[in-house]
């Protein structure tokens, strides 16, 4: 007799893909006879009925294989163009705020600073850095 309706009602029961629904072969024939999900539940509870473990991924990249020539796809299908604005200002206000701890902006330098990063002036934390220091917003020690 074919099990496949006691497999359907177990998965079920087991939150789990038929596939990894397993019976004990010892226990064949108190299976076939359970028609009722009460009876799969109760199989369950027993071990006549379990859930096999999952299968973990196994791939994985090669060493050496994952440069620049690996990838596919355009130039912003790896990090979109709104992903990088978000690192490249988070890191900015990140150093800001950093130099605001510390006390060493002049008066009104963080305000008028963050805004310029809100605004897209800077590339890098280290342009940020050269602008700071050129128009003298930087106090002594910094």
């Amino acid at each position: 007799m074919s099990l496949s309706i006691q497999k359907r009602l177990a998965a079920e029961l087991l939150k789990c893909g038929e596939s990894r629904v397993r019976f004990d072969p010892e226990r064949i024939e108190d299976i076939e006879d359970a028609i009722t999900r009460g009876d799969i539940r109760r199989l369950i509870d027993e071990g006549a009925i379990y859930e096999a473990p999952k299968r973990g991924n196994t791939r994985r990249a090669e060493k050496g294989r994952r440069g620049p020539g690996k990838r596919k796809g355009g130039k912003y299908s790896t990090l979109s163009r709104k992903e990088r604005w978000l690192l490249r200002v988070r890191a900015q206000r990140r150093y800001l705020r950093r130099l605001k701890e510390a006390r060493l902006l002049k008066e009104g330098a963080y305000r008028s600073a963050y805004l310029q990063i809100k605004a897209g002036r800077f590339k890098s934390v280290a342009e940020l850095k050269e602008y700071l220091k050129s128009s003298g917003l930087l106090l002594a020690g910094a």
